[in-house]
């Protein structure tokens, strides 16, 4: 072959590479690791559903517990929360479609004793909690920590909100479309929106 004609067969091999490289994966990137890293993004997205529900470890005589509390959403997932001892308020999400649960997650973590039940409300997607915690909830003082949780979409992520020194929430109301959450207790609210999460504290 002249030197010509190789100069040409040159050429022609790296237009094949430019084109390869034109597809959707850089050079000297390997196939195998866009897949990869596309299942781990897909992974990641969808979560891991394969857990078991996980329960209060807090005794309590009788049944139910306070401690445990669970809501179904309109698309068939359902939210469960639960304290546990000295550590804090945990959630976890069902997949009616893995059929499973997802890894208990911490909302709020805490040394303090758990008091009172948990609220669990939903409405459109959007799904709001209250729990509380107390010094000496068990002697029958009033809670010093009461927490206000709301997530969206996915449920991976959860906005919360701490009130020291209060009796606690006794209502929660989730309006139409999920867009708004508003806590109360008596004549003192405290507001959740899409837009902007909870206020800061005071």
């Amino acid at each position: 072959m002249n030197r010509t004609g190789a100069r040409a067969l040159a050429v022609g091999a790296a237009a094949v590479l430019g084109l390869v490289a034109g597809c959707g994966q850089s050079v000297g990137q390997p196939r195998d690791d866009v897949r990869g890293g596309a299942h781990q993004a897909s992974r990641a997205a969808t979560g891991d559903h394969g857990h078991p529900l996980r329960k209060s470890d807090i005794p309590w005589s009788g049944s139910p517990s306070p401690f445990n509390a669970q809501i179904k959403l309109a698309d068939g997932r359902r939210v469960a929360m639960h304290y546990m001892r000295g550590k804090g308020l945990f959630v976890q999400d069902y997949s009616p479609r893995a059929k499973g649960w997802s890894k208990p997650a911490l909302v709020y973590g805490t040394k303090t004793d758990a008091c009172q039940g948990i609220t669990l409300k939903a409405k459109d997607g959007t799904v709001a909690a209250s729990g509380d915690f107390g010094v000496y909830c068990a002697d029958g003082e009033p809670p010093t920590e009461s927490v206000a949780a709301v997530a969206v979409g996915p449920l991976t992520k959860w906005d919360t909100h701490l009130t020291k020194d209060f009796d606690g929430w006794e209502k929660i109301v989730v309006a139409p479309g999920g867009k708004k959450v508003t806590f109360s207790r008596g004549s003192d609210t405290l507001r959740w929106t899409k837009a902007a999460g909870f206020p800061a504290p005071r």
